[in-house]
Parts: structure tokens; sequence; C-alpha cells
């Protein structure tokens, strides 16, 4: 991906004029594109990776896995968060980290991460670079060298076992090669997250991430089997069964782990045929409590599609000011998208049984096209956050879950808190949110934010971050359904985890890296 937004240059397209000029009204901006800098010309922070230890490391990697050059270690310098890329475009030196490291395999990891834990150097494991929340800052802390550990060149399909529905990935597959691999094999993962594109199988597992399809296919903690981790002081390779009572299940210590407590190195998956029919279906409802319900009807009556969505009232109508309407079709309230994989009989079936439910709790059938355009254009949303920064509009997410019952107050708390928050502060803001994963107990509730940018965004975001999450914590709501804790969560982690909790995690950090070089400042507070 480029250095200073998201993604690569050729999904980088300017606002709609329509657009620009609606924003110059309610914002009162220029609506003038800034100007970007090329990476080779932003001032970075020196490295001081010393001759000795670049040595020493090249001896576990080769020479020419090893790279301190600015545009390398420039393109490491953190994730994708809007404070990431508004850090990008200050002018003062960037921080980054002093070297990036291409290991070939779990052995070469795991003798990286013992040397680093023995000479005192910090290392940010490093997959596709997409964390939102802070997960990939180069944090020194008592560390006077970082390395960013890129896991591109675990890029191999290890292992498939179509019998048991099987496969294992090298952690640095991305999402598209991992369709690739699979699609030989007439198989598919089936996980879609917004950040698919880039995103890599390691970094699913180590921030447990949830793809769009997860309504069909499950998270991704639900799909992984087996994983195989090195830490600075040894390695482990847990899941041996598709079920066990072999005591606790230490998967868990390191699926949502972030880098913090070792790094996956293999991941083994659930996988499935690739389906043979995929079905869409749009639907309007009057109001975002009717589609909630409706929403929850289908799921706890097991009638759940693979894609299952509702955007709420200003959501719905931003995406018709963009489009005119939603493929084509006028839509008013909330808009509901639907997509049913499988064979023709499954989706058949399965497509009526949902429709009964979701017309019987006051659903509108709008047709395909609405959820077609929403499939086609999924991925593009961070591009579009990337051009509302460029004429002078913060654009940021966040995201929650809790159970059904508590869904509508949680909406409203959060919402009036960043709304409140930010005008306050001398920026009104629309508020939009979505639900944008569904279990039969509760859901999850998907926010995007849009204000003027202030004169010290970063601060202004940070405040209605603040507020949002205290917000949520209040309500009893998890700080993050499929973000991650990273760095912008850490503070409401003790909130949920309790102190015990947290003091559990904070033994295992000790035992299996005793000199906390591992992705320091993330996970734990």
């Amino acid at each position: 991906m480029v250095w200073d937004a998201w993604g690569v240059p050729a999904g980088h397209t300017p606002l709609p004029e329509q657009i620009r000029g609606l924003l110059t009204q309610v914002f009162a901006i220029s609506g003038e594109p800034a100007t970007r800098r090329d990476e080779g010309d932003v001032p970075l922070r020196p490295s001081v990776l010393s001759p000795d230890r670049r040595a020493g490391l090249a001896d576990l990697v080769g020479a020419g896995h090893i790279s301190t050059e600015p545009v390398a270690r420039l393109r490491h310098a953190g994730g994708k968060s809007t404070p990431d890329l508004l850090r990008r475009r200050d002018p003062a030196p960037q921080d980054a980290p002093d070297a990036v490291v291409f290991p070939a395999g779990h052995d070469e990891v795991a003798a990286v991460l013992a040397y680093c834990s023995a000479h005192g150097i910090a290392v940010v494991p490093f997959g596709g670079g997409t964390s939102v929340v802070g997960g990939l800052d180069p944090v020194r802390g008592s560390f006077d060298t970082v390395i960013a550990l890129d896991l591109r060149r675990l890029d191999a399909l290890l292992d498939c076992d179509p019998v048991s529905g099987t496969a294992t990935f090298g952690a640095g597959v991305t999402g598209p090669r991992a369709e690739q691999l699979l699609a030989a094999h007439g198989l598919s993962l089936g996980h879609f997250p917004q950040s698919f594109e880039f995103a890599s199988i390691g970094g699913f597992a180590a921030t447990r991430s949830s793809g769009q399809a997860s309504a069909g296919y499950g998270r991704f903690d639900d799909m992984v089997q087996r994983v195989r981790v090195a830490t600075p002081t040894g390695s482990v390779l847990l899941g041996r069964a598709p079920a066990s009572a072999a005591g606790p299940d230490l998967r868990e210590l390191f699926v949502g782990s972030e880098g913090a407590l070792g790094v996956l190195t293999e991941v083994t998956v659930r996988v499935h045929p690739v389906p043979a029919v995929t079905t869409h279906l749009a639907w309007s409802f009057p109001d975002f409590a009717t589609g909630a319900a409706a929403l929850r009807a289908v799921v706890q009556a097991g009638a759940a599609p693979t894609v299952l969505r509702l955007s709420d009232e200003a959501e719905t109508g931003l995406n018709l000011a963009r489009a005119g309407n939603v493929g084509g079709t006028a839509v008013s309230g909330c808009l509901a998208v639907t997509t049913f994989e499988g064979t023709a009989a499954h989706t058949a079936a399965r497509g009526a049984e949902a429709a009964a439910i979701l017309r019987a709790a006051g659903g509108t059938e709008l047709g395909p096209e609405p959820a077609r355009e929403w499939q086609h254009g999924r991925f593009a949303a961070p591009y579009l956050r990337d051009a509302l920064l460029d004429v002078g509009v913060l654009c940021e997410t966040l995201e929650t879950a809790t159970t059904w019952s508590a869904l509508t107050e949680l909406k409203a708390k959060v919402t009036s808190a960043l709304t409140d928050s930010l005008t306050a502060q001398g920026a009104p803001a629309l508020v939009m949110c979505h639900i944008s994963h569904t279990y039969p107990t509760g859901a999850s509730l998907y926010f995007t934010v849009v204000a003027k940018l202030l004169d010290d965004p970063i601060a202004q975001w940070r405040a209605a971050k603040t507020a949002a999450g205290d917000a949520i914590a209040a309500a009893g709501a998890t700080i993050t359904h499929h973000h991650a804790v990273g760095a912008d969560h850490r503070a409401w982690l003790p909130d949920e985890i309790g102190d015990l909790g947290v003091r559990i995690l904070r033994a295992v950090k000790r035992e299996i890296d005793p000199a906390g070089i591992l992705n320091p400042g993330t996970l734990l507070p």
C-alpha cells in the first residue's frame, strides 16, 4: 500500500463534484484537495540499528532480507487509522522502525525473536499493515532499537485437506492470495473483511477479524483450527483436533494476541467448497429499530444469510446522496443487504425462509441490485476516507457489540457521545451506523463519523473517541468487536476483563516474552 493513505494508487479518486459541493456547504470547507508528498521526500528519524546488530540479524535471514532504506522503513511506520494518516501529513520528521526484517519461515522468525530478546531490540510483527487501532506503531519505550518483522515471505499454502475441509497457510498469505490458492482445489475461505485486499492470514488471526460474510461462515477465530507460534522463549503448535477437553484452549492466548505474546507463523483454517450459486436481495425498513428486530428474527430462526447487514437512516441517506439511489432503486428509511451462497437448492430454501421472516417483520423487498452494488463497492470505503481528508473533512470509524436487548440504546448513547464531543469542539458531525455482524444473542454496531477537520485533528478525534469509548464501557458493551485492542483501546481493557484478567495476561507475557520485546505499547494496559 502507499505510505500515506489506504490501498494502491489506482484506487485513489477525487470526490465527485456533487459530494464536494455538499461538504463545502455543510462543513464550510474550501473543497480544494490538499497536496500530498512523495515518499522519497519525507524526512525520517535516522535508523539507530548498529552495524553489529545488523550483521547478527543478517546471519539469521540473509543480508538481502534486511532493509534500512527510508522508503521501506516509512512503509512500515504504522497502520491505516485516520490518526495514522494524519500523522503522515505532518511535515515534521516521521518516526519509523530502524529496520525491516523479512524472515522466510517459522525457524527464521523464532531465531530473530531469540536474537532480539537477547539484544534488547523491540519487534513489531507486520502482515498487511492494515491496523486501524494503533497496532503497528513502532513504540520504543525503554528500547533504543525497533524492527518491523515483515512476514510477506511466509506466503505459501502449506497443506490442503479437502476431506477434512482444512488448509494451512503461512501467516503472510494475503486474503486474495489465499482465495487464489484455494480455488485451485475448488475451495474458499470466505473471509472478506474490508481490509481483505491487503490484510494477511496471520493478521486475521492475531486480531480476531470478522469478515463481511461472517453470518454464514463465522468469524476468523471460529475458522482457526491450529496455530504455530514463535515466541522469544520457544515455539508452540496448538490444535490437534476439531475439539478437545485437554485443558484450557491455549490457541485462545495467541488468536487475538496482536503480536504482543508471540508471532503466528502458520495458521490452519476451516475452508469450504466454492459456492455454486450466489443470490442477492436488498430490503428497506421504516426505521433502524424495526430493521434490527427483523435481523434478530432471521438469525434466531436459524435462517441467517451468508451476508446480513443493516444501515441506519443517516448511512442510507448518504449512500443515496452519493449514488442518487441504490442500485437504480429508490430507498427510504434503512437499507438492509442479504447474500446467500451455496448450492442452488440451499440458497433457494434459505432465501425463501429468510424473506418470509423479513417481510413479516416489516421489510420491503428492493430486488437484487442494491445488494449487488454494495458487494461491488464493499472494499472501496477506505479510499473515500482519503478523499475526504484531502479536502479537510475528518472521517473515522469505530465498532462495538452488545446483546439484542441493549442494541438500540447503545447506538443512541454512542451516537450522542460522538456528536456532543465534536459539536463542543466546534465541529458538528454526521454520525452513521450499521449492523455489520449478527449472532443469535446480539450484534455489532459499526459507526462512521464525518466532521470538519480542526487545527489539531488528532486531538479532535482523540476526544471524540474517548467519549465514545467511555459510553461503550458504561453501557457494558465490548470496546472492540473486530478491529482489536492495539494501542487505541488499551485504556478500556481493564474495564472489560478486570484487573485480574490484566494480571493474567501480564503473567503470560512475562513467561514467554521476559524482555518485553514483542509489539510494545499494544494490547496490554
